[in-house]
């Protein structure tokens, strides 16, 4: 039942986070008339990042267990 549940959770909370922080972005905008173009690319390249990484810790879980069964 837990099996997963942490990295679907944060997930879940990158994408929640994502759309909050466009959201924002966006009320920044509309209020100044100016874009944080450098603000807005350090977020979804770290957002990015933190999931390319947990893709990565997943995959290299699932090949280690194929393995073994293999064996």
């Amino acid at each position: 039942m837990w099996k997963g549940f942490f990295s679907k959770l944060i997930v879940v909370l990158v994408i929640l986070l994502n759309v909050a922080f466009a959201y924002r972005a966006l009320e920044v905008f509309a209020i100044t008339g100016t874009e944080p173009i450098v603000l807005i690319g350090a977020w979804f390249s770290f957002t990015t990042g933190e999931l390319w990484m947990l893709s990565g810790i997943t995959r290299t879980k699932i090949n280690k267990k194929e393995e073994e069964t293999e064996c």
